[in-house]
């Protein structure tokens, strides 16, 4: 008995030594989507600091599936089923944490339960844009040059992907035609519409942003409720189309069952990148603003976002990709 209270002690104490020292190697950031996109470009900005201050590298490991518009369901999958000691995180979006399980699980809330919230670190609009050769300079453009078209179309990273909803609400509530376009990832919509095989998307601005800024595409709003400096006098869709108001986020999430100083330890050293200069200028240059939050009002956003996004999954009728 003595020796079985003894092994329990020593268990103990090398599981609080254990949590003290973390991390003592690497540590894996799953993003479910492709290099590039607008998470992948925010994290590993947060990843190269945030690994700094741990002392141990933050590794950015982009997993997506091969099936179109079920992107994000195998880096969360992957992510979900990772041992609970800290040394996996996932990367998770809007799409996948929100808009995603109300396409492919049949309770969506269910997915808060597969994960420890840890903290969101950043909200970035979402930009709407078209390709350079149209005659299109303003939202209203769009939607009057739409209607006189036989096709008009807008790109998209698959089903239920962040910019097919966002895409979706924005031609339902601007009353005008438009064709979705899938394709599969986050990169391949934008250059659909680079290339001019699509007319347009609305997708994060870190992965368009710098398109914008040197004419290889035209923005022609952005999705926050007003306009914003980090965008200059780029005007909010909202300013045409009153009410709309669709931006994304990003945070890190554990494994179930991640120790809870684990946890404590990653939030605050995440709390210390946040809180840097360098890190709100880097964000900046994507359009993108810092956002830090307790785990509990982590949890509690994206059960709000999916109530509000259930409605737009239900009224564009989506089911996923075959």
């Amino acid at each position: 008995m003595a020796g079985q209270l003894w092994c329990g002690a020593l268990a103990l104490c090398v599981f609080h030594a254990s949590a003290a020292d973390y991390p003592l190697r690497p540590v894996r950031v799953i993003v479910a989507n492709v290099p590039n996109s607008g998470v992948d470009v925010l994290t590993r900005i947060v990843t190269t600091r945030l690994g700094a201050e741990l002392g141990q590298p933050m590794v950015v490991d982009n997993r997506i599936d091969s099936r179109p518009g079920a992107g994000t369901a195998y880096g969360m999958d992957l992510g979900m089923k990772a041992a609970a000691d800290g040394y996996t995180l996932n990367s998770a979006a809007t799409a996948s944490l929100a808009i995603a399980p109300l396409i492919y699980r049949k309770d969506a809330k269910s997915i808060l339960d597969d994960f420890e919230f840890i903290s969101l670190f950043s909200i970035t609009p979402n930009l709407l844009v078209v390709t350079p050769a149209l005659p299109l300079q303003s939202v209203a453009d769009l939607v009057t040059w739409s209607k006189a078209q036989t096709q008009v179309k807008m790109a998209s990273g698959g089903s239920g992907s962040q910019n097919h909803l966002a895409g979706a609400l924005l031609y339902t509530m601007g009353k005008f035609p438009a064709t979705h376009a899938p394709y599969r990832g986050s990169t391949a919509p934008v250059a659909a519409v680079t290339t001019g095989e699509a007319q347009w998307t609305l997708t994060p601005a870190p992965s368009v942003w710098p398109l914008v800024k040197t004419g290889r595409l035209r923005a022609l709003g952005h999705s926050l409720p007003k306009r914003t400096p980090l965008l200059g006098d780029l005007p909010a869709i909202a300013e045409s189309i009153p009410g709309y108001d669709y931006s994304g986020w990003f945070g890190f999430i554990a494994p179930k069952g991640t120790p809870a100083t684990v946890r404590e330890k990653l939030r605050n050293a995440l709390l210390k990148v946040l809180a840097r200069a360098d890190v709100r200028d880097a964000f900046a240059e994507q359009a993108s603003v810092i956002a830090g939050n307790t785990p509990a009002e982590f949890r509690r956003m994206v059960l709000n976002e999916q109530a509000k996004y259930n409605e737009v999954v239900k009224a564009a009728g989506l089911k996923p990709d075959q």
